[in-house]
């Protein structure tokens, strides 16, 4: 390994460090660089396992449940033409942030601290973003509840908290063990997921045609209408944050080379937007279930996915059909609740340390993040299934669409600088550009859901927020000159600087080595400071952006 270290740490090796952090923070096999560059010496797997791990987090059957709620109430055509739709929304929002975060090694978290929001800007992100987490646990743990009420008998209520305990010894490792229980579990799933839809095929192939020509419940009728279109595309656009779990295990992603151009390409499309094909066949196929247990089990059952999925493989598997599918069910959610688990975690931890100056490890926020969504199952929040996403999907589209505009509008138009910049000590708190574009997208958005602007604009909401945060990023970034992006330039590892990124500097503060990426230049400390002590530090009141650069010393090369 190459360290680079100055002259004046070279003479201070040893010194006491004057932060210590705490066992688990301290263990990056858990902590997983969870505020942090990931470190190129850490992204030890494949393209194939990163990808792999990433789409095992779209395990869930929320889909179904979604897909369902969306075709039940507004027919087959408007159903089907909004799922269709917001894939193709999401898909395109997501290729360039998945590119991002893969390339530079960051969270979703990281990446909008500097395409636009700033450093305290993102905290209102890092809380969108956990919503979501805990929105779809909830709604997932409800459906691993529903699957133990249906095949064990159990209550509801224990049901719950035990589909909330069951992902914890998953949740509170890290990439390592997540890796590896996406791997081992990824055929099962397959071959449950495909199993309903070869018996219904097999069986009953003229049911596809029928439920082309389904009506939905609530007497839209089954031709097209453009507000059941517009209220079905909200729904189905709440899954927009879904990029953010996916850019989770995308930054670590090892480094793009000329030998692995393709298949590193391959596995970023793949497991980074193209998490949205399969979730839009999962809707459809959650609605063609839904529909056809509709008779037998009733609109209120037929939401749930584990009733129409067990209507549907009966006919094969008969005795054991309750067994199995609540396999698939129980599988289905450790996969995803892992994910939400895991992804809320950094999201939890990147907001308190901001705020509270304090990281205890990110395993602690694993159970804030589960303690809330069990609270949301408690309380009945599945069955607010499609007002929740509907309203939800307003904030988070603006916010998507305000950092896919930054890197795909105004960092080619060189508005904003070629690297993401996610150090505390060269970003300005706010950012107008990202952080206003959104707040303002947000506020007409819902106001319109609400219905503000008429009916129309309310079924459209999401799509106006979208149109808005794009349009306003640009304009905000050439009204401001771009210069709300950097408070002061990055001597230490900016594009300006010709140094090796994977060598190192010693923290002054925490004594610990990390690659150029995540260290800046202190002034109050003299010298090289993490990202993490940067960010925890409550008493320099960024005197660096004041005081200039700090000089480092000349890089001494040592070789171990």
């Amino acid at each position: 390994m190459t360290e680079i270290l100055s002259s004046a740490e070279e003479a201070e090796e040893g010194a006491q460090p004057k932060r210590q952090y705490a066992p688990l923070a301290a263990n990056e096999n858990r902590e997983d660089y969870s505020l942090r560059f990931a470190a190129h010496s850490f992204r030890k797997w494949s393209p194939f396992v990163v990808a792999t791990t990433a789409l095992g987090g779209i395990a869930y059957l929320a889909d179904f449940a979604i897909g369902a709620s969306i075709v039940l109430s507004y027919g087959f055509t408007s159903g089907v033409l909004a799922i269709l739709a917001a894939a193709v929304v999401i898909f395109v929002t997501g290729v360039p942030i998945a590119a991002a975060c893969a390339k530079s090694g960051v969270d979703m978290d990281l990446l909008t601290r500097g395409a636009g929001f700033g450093y305290f800007g993102s905290t209102l992100t890092s809380l969108v973003y956990a919503s979501f987490t805990v929105i779809f646990f909830s709604l997932e743990g409800s459906i691993m509840g529903q699957a133990f009420e249906l095949a064990l008998g159990i209550p509801l209520p224990i049901g719950y908290l035990l589909a909330t305990l069951i992902v914890l010894p998953f949740a509170l490792y890290g990439m390592g063990a997540v890796a590896k229980m996406q791997t081992w579990t990824q055929p099962l799933w397959l071959a449950g997921l495909v199993l309903p839809f070869v018996v219904v095929l097999v069986r009953e192939p003229g049911k596809f045609a029928e439920f082309a020509h389904f009506g939905g419940t609530e007497g839209t009728g089954s031709g097209f209408s453009a507000i059941g279109f517009g209220l079905g595309m909200g729904v189905a656009l709440s899954l927009i944050g879904q990029i953010g779990e996916q850019a989770d295990y995308l930054r670590f992603m090892p480094e793009k080379t000329a030998e692995n151009k393709r298949s590193w390409w391959a596995a970023v499309l793949a497991a980074g937007p193209g998490w949205v094909i399969l979730g839009a066949a999962k809707q459809i196929g959650g609605a063609l279930l839904a529909f056809l247990a509709l008779g037998v089990v009733g609109k209120t059952h037929a939401l749930e996915p584990i009733a129409p999925y067990l209507e549907a493989v009966k006919p094969a598997l008969g005795p054991v059909a309750l067994t199995f599918a609540a396999l698939f069910v129980v599988v289905s959610q450790i996969k995803i609740n892992t994910t939400n688990a895991y992804s809320g975690s950094l999201s939890f931890a990147n907001f308190f340390s901001r705020v509270l100056h304090k990281h205890p490890g990110r395993v602690w926020y694993v159970l804030v993040n589960c303690g809330i969504a069990l609270a949301l199952m408690e309380f009945g929040a599945f069955g607010f299934l499609n007002k929740i996403l509907g309203f939800y999907s307003n904030v988070a589209i603006a916010w998507i669409g305000a950092v896919c505009a930054h890197l795909v509008i105004v960092k080619p138009l060189g508005l904003s600088p070629s690297y993401i910049e996610f150090k505390r000590a060269y970003l300005h708190k706010i950012n107008p550009v990202g952080f206003g574009s959104m707040m303002v997208a947000s506020a007409v958005s819902i106001a319109a859901y609400f219905g503000a602007f008429g009916p129309f604009l309310a079924a459209f909401s999401p799509l106006l927020a979208l149109v808005i945060a794009i349009v306003l990023v640009p304009t905000l970034a050439v009204v401001t000159r771009g210069k709300y992006y950097l408070a002061r330039p990055n001597t230490v590892a900016g594009p300006d600087v010709d140094v090796d990124l994977q060598a190192t500097y010693t923290c002054s503060v925490c004594g610990d080595p990390y690659e150029l990426p995540d260290v800046a230049d202190c002034a109050k400390q003299d010298g090289p400071i993490c990202s993490l002590c940067c960010t925890l530090d409550n008493t320099c009141h960024d005197m660096c952006q004041t005081t200039g650069p700090v000089a480092l010393g000349l890089p001494a090369v040592r070789t171990t």
